[in-house]
């Protein structure tokens, strides 16, 4: 099978299309050949080489994808049957590849009016964004959130979350196009690259009782002042370190809280794909593809994910 290969960290032109023999399923697996692979900002980090926890070399990117299953491990009952269309929130041999082994509790279906793209863009993003927003977050509904960077598949997944959880929704996009997108999802749009901005949302909301912030390393320091009493800040990114002011914490008495989704337990993950299916069942989680790759290239794909005002999920088509 075709796949992208890793033999060193670096560059995005360290990953190289190779032929690889295709993976076969334990007896609690499934091969599904993938049709389409999630490209996320994690996948950058760890492929340079900047990642806490890295893969043993070689190793094959990508844990979200979305494609049909060709193959059930002798173990595998339930629902669960050769032909059917799914979306993944884990694989274990790596999903920029033409086939994929996954254990049974990461596959999903996938309804047949969402494509394959956007099936490959419901794992890390949606996941990430439902640990944010409520198992670290802890909104409710009636309350008012910040998704400070909402353009992005992350930020996208946040906000029809946020709106399908009953909050009351502010955003901010770079982009006119991004801001543009964030308005027709429903969200009221606020433009961060201008000087007074943070202003204008305290102001319009009185405080936001909880912010889902992308970019710490430039923002935090503002968030805070944006907050409502005992409003909530919880960091899902940052590019690095940043200076705040604490007493803009201890005069709101806010709390700033970390989000990993790959620290959630798989009670936790098992919590989050519930609310995603219910959510995909009602049609009020949609991801937005921005743009589709071929495998072949693959670096230009995490370059196009870490650029800035890009709006949506950018995707591997698998296939081509």
């Amino acid at each position: 099978m075709k796949a992208i290969q890793v033999c060193e960290f670096g560059a995005p032109e360290v990953m190289k299309v190779a032929t690889l023999p295709e993976p076969q399923p334990d007896a609690a697996q499934v091969l599904v050949r993938v049709a389409a692979a999630g490209v996320n900002p994690v996948d950058v980090y760890i492929r340079s080489g900047q990642y806490g926890r890295l893969p043993s070399l070689p190793y094959t990117p990508g844990s979200d994808g979305a494609g049909m299953i060709v193959a059930l491990g002798s173990g595998i009952g339930g629902n669960l049957q050769v032909g059917q269309r799914l979306w993944l929130s884990g694989c274990n041999t790596g999903s920029y590849a033409g086939f994929a082994v996954c254990d049974a509790r990461d596959v999903h279906p996938l309804p047949t009016w969402m494509s394959y793209a956007q099936g490959a863009a419901l794992g890390v993003p949606y996941m990430t964004a439902f640990r944010a927003l409520i198992q670290r977050g802890g909104a409710k509904p009636g309350e008012t959130v910040l998704i400070h960077g909402g353009t992005g598949g992350t930020g996208v997944a946040a906000v029809q979350l946020a709106l399908s959880s009953g909050l009351r929704v502010f955003a901010t996009g770079g982009s006119a196009a991004g801001r543009a997108m964030l308005a027709k999802l429903g969200a009221e749009v606020f433009d961060h690259g201008t000087a007074d901005y943070w202003a204008s949302v305290r102001d319009t909301s009185g405080g936001v009782d909880l912010i889902v912030e992308m970019l710490a390393n430039q923002n935090l320091d503002r968030d805070l002042e944006m907050l409502a009493k005992g409003g909530r800040i919880v960091i899902v990114g940052s590019r690095g370190r940043v200076e705040i002011n604490p007493r803009h914490a201890m005069i709101r008495e806010a709390e700033i809280r970390g989000v990993m989704a790959s620290n959630a337990t798989w009670e936790e993950r098992a919590e989050a794909v519930t609310a995603i299916m219910s959510g995909i069942e009602k049609r009020e989680l949609s991801p937005v593809v921005q743009r589709e790759f071929p495998m072949s290239e693959a670096p230009g794909a995490h370059q196009a994910v870490m650029a800035p005002g890009h709006c949506g999920k950018v995707v591997l088509n698998c296939e081509s």
